[in-house]
């Protein structure tokens, strides 16, 4: 492995401390090197364009875009590109989101100096990585929906109303996010209103809590 090139890392979380310790973890090992740092899912977008990486550490929930968001867009445009989910999150819903978004691996921060070099090393492997003791309570919760029948809300609703959903949650206006994402206001307010159709909603303020729910914003 010494004579091996390291692992070029993306790494994006929107807490700048907590990125100076993942950081130091990962440049900790003579085949890992960390070679750019995001604040936020758009921006690490940005970055895997223009830089020559193996595999991609992201936050789930970051501004603007969050880490499923940016791995789903980077999945479809860096197939061979590796994702790890990092987050502070001991959820199932969240884990199955971020399969579901391109990512091989969920990493608690909790055990991150324990379990994150493994993380990185099964994932170059193209084998998954959960933390441990959660893949049987993940599996059965999983198992136990599917025979329910139940319907999660992110196939019911397309990647673009959920960027608008996001943006909402955030506290944004229809004319900020217009803005943002380059359509009318117009467009706006019609995926608005599809939103609260699809999801049996009312308002802004159940909008957010949704967004909370599903991981799109931090509570």
């Amino acid at each position: 492995m010494a004579d091996s090139p390291a692992i070029r890392i993306l790494l994006a979380d929107d807490h700048a401390l907590v990125r100076r310790g993942v950081r130091l973890i990962l440049d900790g090992e003579p085949d890992l090197e960390v070679v750019a740092e995001a604040g936020d899912g758009a921006e690490a977008v940005a970055l895997a364009r223009t830089h020559d990486i193996d595999l991609a550490v992201f936050d789930v929930a970051m501004p603007r875009m969050t880490g499923l968001q940016a791995a789903r867009e980077l999945s479809a445009l860096r197939p061979g590109l590796r994702i790890l989910m990092l987050t502070m999150y001991d959820n199932e819903q969240y884990f199955f989101q971020a399969l579901k978004a391109g990512a091989c691996g969920y990493v608690l921060k909790s055990v991150a100096d324990r379990d994150l070099v493994a993380a990185c090393h099964a994932a170059m492997r193209n084998e998954p990585f959960l933390y441990p003791g959660a893949v049987t309570a993940l599996i059965r919760n999983y198992l136990d929906r599917a025979r329910q029948g139940e319907d999660t809300a992110e196939q019911l609703i397309t990647a673009r109303e959920e960027e608008v959903l996001k943006l909402i949650a955030e506290g944004h206006s229809s004319k900020e996010i217009a803005e943002t994402l380059y359509i009318s206001v117009k467009t706006v307010q019609r995926h608005r209103a599809n939103l609260l159709h699809k999801l049996g909603l009312r308002d802004r303020l159940e909008l957010t809590r949704y967004a909370i729910r599903v991981g799109l914003i931090e509570p």
